[in-house]
């Protein structure tokens, strides 16, 4: 990729930042259900319940007590806390050296489909492994979809970003791992670069460091 018009990157979070494992959150929550019970969270497509959590029209406890309801769980706050959470897995470090070495050359921003009980999770990670407080220190600007009331992949939310911040689209790159989102940044006007495992972004982004290093 040619990185040479490009002056702004936004960055999904989870499988592109930090490593997730949906199976291991879910597994753990379906362990507190009934036998055969599958929860219906995945990367591509979940239910009505995540998606409202992760629009903010819920709080954490109208969530947990959701996850009772619809997969008659039987868990304190607590386990179902540890159990969602559960597939938060690390932040290599390199990613971390990655992003301050590109925040000195373009604009960075944040761009996640997440919830209040994750956002507490993977600051604890940022805190405790590399001593800042939270991810917002690595970006201008982060853009959490509980928060903003928005989500991928619809258009409204690339589009705020990009007005609030004065961005150019031609000049903007969107980085994920799942193509629905991809295919969202596209219909706006976006770059994009869709990070497919076993890709990770620094791999992919080695050129976008190496042309302004030159």
């Amino acid at each position: 990729m040619n990185f040479s018009s490009i002056k702004n990157i936004i960055f999904d979070l989870g499988g592109v930042i930090i490593n997730i494992d949906y199976a291991k959150g879910t597994n753990a929550l379906a362990a507190y259900a009934k036998p055969g019970t599958q929860v219906d969270f995945s990367q591509k497509a979940q239910s009505e319940l995540f998606d409202l959590y992760e629009r903010g029209d819920i709080s954490s406890q109208e969530f947990r007590d959701g996850l009772r309801k619809e997969y008659q769980i039987e868990a304190t706050d607590e386990q179902i806390d540890e159990a969602w959470n559960s597939l938060l897995l690390d932040i290599p470090a390199e990613r971390i050296e990655l992003l301050r070495a590109l925040s000195k050359k373009y604009r960075l921003f944040l761009l996640s489909n997440t919830n209040a009980i994750h956002m507490i999770a993977f600051n604890k990670i940022v805190s405790d492994n590399f001593g800042i407080p939270s991810l917002d220190e690595l970006f201008e600007k982060p853009y959490y979809s509980h928060l903003a009331r928005m989500r991928k992949p619809g258009a409204e939310v690339f589009e705020h970003i990009v007005a609030e911040n004065n961005l150019e689209k031609e000049e903007t790159l969107f980085i994920d791992d799942s193509i629905q989102h991809i295919e969202g940044a596209k219909k706006v006007g976006l770059h994009t670069l869709h990070l497919a495992p076993p890709l990770t972004i620094n791999e992919a982004l080695k050129e976008a460091v190496a042309e302004h290093e030159a």
